[in-house]
């Protein structure tokens, strides 16, 4: 037995470890703030304003993502057609696209000369705005939609073929199979998706700096930026820290009362056939949907190549060294990503879920407070300023990290339940035991979740606002300067080169992961 035991301790120890610094990067650095900043100022109008505006945007953002994810997964499942799983693949893109680069397709389409209010121009219409709650909706939509019509896809792909077989044999319509199927699926699913969403939007920072529209907009995590960038008051920025963080918690204990367990259950694996939605009107719905959801999420996609080819060449050299500094930094977030997601996902896997939910903590976090509180721990011993790069690519590994182990964690349960014993019985353990079981089984869910760490990485716009030095900028804060200062034509070249290397180091580590593959 102690043979046995050894690999399990060795793997708690290794674990802990991990777990321990995500605990300093999450409350730890809160922890620093707060003990730096002395004395608290209480809550003025302004921060009860920022605080009901990032609940309200949050919400509604939810709400709005959900409410048409639904039918458009639906008519998703429902449907076969040539280019159907390349349609699935390319709505997946906003969640992996730089926000910068998504703002300014936005605004190409629905800012003041873009495409929507030239339309309404013509109908002799008034223009509308994108800025303030409406653009922080539509930006928000725009990044959500996808990961809620994944979500809910899924959950209509869980359910075997036999009930829709069953379904069928009982003459059920449309309506009957929404009602006895979906609707039980839906209520599984659909508050998980809520809260994700809604702790996503509740620390959103780019989204609200460049489309907030002025004071009346404010999120939290935007009023912490103010705070610590104009004002430097650590006091006030750890007050509204503790807020936000208490509200995701909130909301994350609120989704878990909320949802239900698994419905399904098993079935033989057929293929699925859909007797319930071949009427013609039904047909045309679902196709409306699926073009409308297309149209809004590549639509602003294909404004920004076409805007950007043309100054792409003529990118003044600031830009380049940006795009190489935030490769560099983008790169090694991916593997500060890997060194700590490996070893909690094993550990969540032998020792319970206690790791996983440590894992998790950075989703409710504030990127902005963790960067602060590693520079107020840096300062006595290192310049803060030189060590912008180091920290921005910590903090992005960080809040990366709940969306690696998600990936992680199914597919490790699944090789320790098949080959676990039998590697316990030959004594691998450790480094023998990682190289050969674990890495080569989890190439797939590695390649994913470096590529998605790197460009996530690549399109931040968080920390590095805070700290860095015009030499140290990335890409996506020299593109942020180049929209500021209205060279917008440089900034359409910029944002299609943030887009392409944001894209390519996605495509490379996710195609890393698949070749030759043990799965």
């Amino acid at each position: 037995m102690a043979r046995r035991a050894q690999p399990i301790s060795v793997g708690l120890w290794v674990g802990a470890a991990a777990a321990a610094l995500i605990l300093m990067l999450t409350l730890g650095t809160l922890g620093a703030v707060m003990h730096r900043a002395g004395s608290f100022s209480g809550f003025g109008p302004a921060d009860w304003a920022a605080i009901r505006f990032t609940l309200l945007q949050a919400s509604l953002s939810a709400l709005i993502s959900v409410a048409l994810a639904i039918p458009v997964a639906r008519a998703l499942a429902r449907r076969q057609f040539p280019g159907r799983g390349l349609l699935i693949t390319l709505l997946g893109a906003p969640f992996i696209l730089p926000v910068i680069v998504a703002i300014l397709g936005l605004l190409a389409v629905f800012g003041r000369n873009g495409l929507l209010n030239i339309a309404l121009s013509w109908a002799g219409i008034e223009p509308v705005s994108i800025y303030g709650l409406q653009g922080v909706l539509v930006a928000h939509v725009f990044f959500n939609l996808p990961l809620a019509t994944r979500l809910i896809l899924q959950g209509w792909l869980s359910i075997p073929s036999e009930r829709f077989r069953l379904a069928a044999s009982l003459n059920f319509r449309a309506d009957d199979v929404n009602r006895l199927l979906g609707r039980p699926m839906l209520r599984a699913v659909v508050p998980g998706a809520l809260v994700v969403i809604f702790v996503i939007c509740m620390t959103s920072f780019a989204v609200a700096l460049t489309l907030g529209g002025g004071p009346r907009s404010t999120t939290v995590e935007l009023a912490i930026y103010q705070a610590f960038r104009f004002d430097f008051d650590l006091g006030h920025a750890a007050l509204l820290s503790v807020v936000q963080f208490g509200l995701s918690a909130l909301a994350a204990v609120l989704a878990a009362w909320i949802a239900v367990p698994g419905f399904s259950g098993a079935g033989l694996d057929r293929p699925v056939l859909r007797w319930d939605a071949r009427r013609g009107w039904l047909r045309a719905l679902d196709a409306l949907w699926i073009g409308l959801a297309a149209l809004f999420l590549l639509l602003p996609l294909g404004m920004v190549v076409g805007q950007g080819v043309a100054s792409l060449f003529s990118l003044p050299p600031q830009v380049f060294g940006a795009a190489l500094r935030s490769v560099l930094v983008a790169v090694g977030s991916a593997c500060l990503m890997l060194a700590l997601a490996l070893p909690l996902s094993v550990a969540a896997v032998r020792a319970g879920r206690l790791f996983e939910v440590i894992g998790t903590l950075a989703i409710a976090a504030s990127p902005l407070v963790i960067g602060t509180g590693l520079f107020i721990l840096l300062r006595p011993v290192a310049d803060p300023v030189a060590l912008a790069l180091p920290v921005t690519a910590l903090v992005n590994a960080v809040m990366s990290l709940p969306f690696a182990l998600r990936a992680l964690l199914p597919a490790l349960r699944e090789v320790e339940a098949t080959y676990g014993h039998l590697a316990d019985s030959l004594g691998m353990r450790g480094w023998a035991r990682l190289r050969l079981l674990l890495v080569p089984r989890l190439r797939r869910p590695i390649g994913f979740s470096m590529g998605l760490a790197a460009a996530l990485s690549m399109g931040d716009l968080g920390v590095i606002a805070l700290f860095a030095d015009p030499s140290q900028a990335t890409l996506p804060l020299q593109l942020y300067r180049l929209m500021g200062s209205y060279r917008l034509d440089q900034a359409a070249g910029a944002a299609l080169l943030l887009l392409g290397l944001s894209l390519a180091l996605f495509w490379l580590f996710d195609r890393g992961g698949r070749v030759n593959a043990d799965a």
